[in-house]
């Protein structure tokens, strides 16, 4: 194989998830369910070969790291440019209330507007750069080696756009599953996507939620 392979991991279901709170940058604890999908994880992967472990700095996406490494005894590459997107003055609320204290703001974020900043966020586009920079970054450093990689959910909805050449503006169409693998390969600078939301592992145990 001559391209990296990157299996890119959203965390497992967090309590603010369960609520439909918006999270970004701002911690919240894996829930129970969280927890069993990060152990069903780990036991997943104890299966696969793989070079390297990297993960968000973040707790939700450290834990669910953590529940890998004790499995499989990789060391964890911690990295805050696998951050979730930050969306300022909106986290830690659900939508209604959002649209009740923010309701300008809310319509444009709606808007898919990917130069619009949430007020104290960053913009879509901006995130996006930040997010393939970092992944491309990671994946030269592991030429023709496999990764994973424990992040959030904007994370995996960047790398699917940059695979499909998908607009910022559209929506993506497709699910963001707490746990699941989405594998990609890296080559000449490049991505491709080789398989989305594998999820046999989680027996049914799925969550979906996401910010946007």
């Amino acid at each position: 194989m001559s391209a990296t392979r990157v299996i890119a991991i959203r965390h497992g279901e967090t309590e603010w998830n369960r609520e439909r709170r918006m999270q970004g940058t701002t911690d919240s604890v894996l829930s129970d369910l969280g927890w069993e999908q990060a152990r069903a994880l780990g036991r997943r992967l104890g299966a696969v070969a793989f070079d390297a472990l990297y993960s968000s700095d973040l707790k939700r996406a450290h834990d669910t790291a953590r529940c890998v490494a004790d499995v499989t005894g990789h060391a964890i590459v911690l990295d805050s440019r696998l951050r979730e997107r930050r969306f300022g003055v909106f986290e830690g609320l659900v939508r209604d209330e959002i649209k009740a204290r923010y309701p300008e703001e809310y319509q444009r974020f709606r808007s898919l507007d990917p130069d619009w900043t949430v007020p104290g966020g960053e913009s879509a586009r901006e995130f996006f750069r930040r997010a393939t920079e970092c992944l491309g970054a990671i994946a030269a450093e592991h030429p023709r080696q496999t990764i994973v990689v424990v992040t959030h959910g904007l994370v995996l909805d960047s790398l699917y756009r940059a695979a499909h050449a998908m607009s910022l503006d559209v929506p993506r169409g497709v699910e963001l599953i707490n746990a699941s693998l989405n594998t990609f390969l890296f080559e000449a600078g490049a991505w491709r996507l080789e398989r989305w939301g594998d999820a046999e592992h989680l027996a049914g145990r799925t969550s979906v939620y996401v910010e946007k």
